[in-house]
């Protein structure tokens, strides 16, 4: 059937490589808004190599948004709370354990590595808990959509309460007084080794989902699972161990992305919540329920989000990224990585 001009245009424009132009246009927009500043190009570059590494900490907690939406269809709000509660149980671990040498060049010692260790998978078990108390009831009655958002908003709070209960509404670090210093990549451009272990060990676990999900049983099956419940119930899938996987994943990358993100800034108790944003614009972004498009979103995100702070005052970077996201939105309203219909 022969298109007519509207919707041949709109099917340019809804093609990936318009994707492309519009995120191109505007990294272009941004380096001559630079120059128009009188910025250097040098700072430039830095801010984009720190967007990639907190790109790499916002992809974690996306993976997981996406992952526990695209099987139980669900807007987890807790999550970034779960973030928090991986950052916080990490801080009791690394307290009770004796303080030995930083591993150099890095600032922290064994015990924030057998922190990390015994609290992502405890995190995760966490969540799947939080899920036979609070969404598998709601499952059971076929509640509507809205009540498994309340609920996660309700846990989020309590989540949030308990940690203003046992810790306080201060900041604190995992190691206080201890230093940090930069060290010069290239051109000019000067990281913290920390961030670059943060960056190194978020690939490792993004690179571990992506051989989970594509060539074990139960990735299979979680896909299965989010592609058409019903069909993958009835072709044998046990879902209710495709649910456990799903909460002990998410609530792990979690508290991955909790723990760097503690280690590269510092402790707050609204840490998460202030990151949630941010996770859900890269979920949007990316193509909701497609992880491999939530950790494309995050680096988006991430980039934009530091890069933008060289024009504005860094607490507006969240606009700035929803935008980038409403841009490309209108061009693919089906995400970076959906499927025009």
């Amino acid at each position: 059937m022969r298109l007519r001009p509207g919707e041949r245009f709109q099917r340019v424009i809804g093609s990936p490589i318009a994707m492309y132009v519009v995120l191109g246009l505007v990294l272009v927009a941004l380096v001559i808004a630079a120059q128009v500043k009188g910025l250097s190009g040098n700072l430039l570059f830095s801010l984009f190599v720190r967007g990639v590494l907190l790109g790499g900490t916002l992809a974690l907690g996306a993976v997981g948004v996406t992952l526990v939406f695209a099987v139980l269809k669900m807007a987890n709000f807790a999550h970034g709370d779960l973030m928090t509660l991986g950052a916080y149980l990490g801080l009791i671990v690394v307290a009770l354990l004796p303080k030995g040498a930083p591993l150099a060049p890095f600032s922290f010692g064994y015990e924030f590595l057998v922190a990390f260790l015994l609290v992502v998978p405890l995190v995760g078990l966490v969540a799947f808990g939080l899920d036979r108390v609070a969404f598998r009831p709601l499952r059971a009655r076929r509640a509507q959509p809205i009540m498994f958002a309340m609920a996660a908003l309700g846990l989020a709070f309590g989540i949030r309460s308990l940690v203003y209960i046992f810790w306080g509404a201060d900041f604190t670090f995992y190691y206080s007084g201890r230093a940090r210093p930069a060290v010069e990549l290239f051109a000019g451009v000067r990281v913290r080794p920390d961030q670059l272990f943060i960056l190194g060990l978020a690939v490792v676990l993004i690179v571990g989902v992506y051989l989970l999900l594509e060539r074990t049983k139960i990735g299979k099956a979680m896909r299965a699972t989010a592609d058409n419940p019903d069909l993958a119930r009835v072709s044998g899938i046990d879902t209710g161990r495709v649910i456990l996987w799903t909460w002990l994943i998410g609530g792990g990358l979690a508290a991955a992305g909790g723990m760097l993100y503690g280690l590269d800034v510092q402790l707050r108790p609204e840490m998460g919540w202030w990151l949630l944003l941010p996770l859900f614009a890269s979920v949007i972004l990316g193509t909701i329920g497609n992880a491999y498009g939530a950790m494309a979103g995050a680096f988006v995100i991430g980039i934009v989000w530091q890069m933008s702070s060289a024009f504005i005052n860094p607490a507006y970077g969240h606009g700035i990224a929803f935008l980038v996201m409403v841009l490309v939105l209108l061009v693919r309203p089906e995400g970076l990585f959906g499927k025009r219909r």
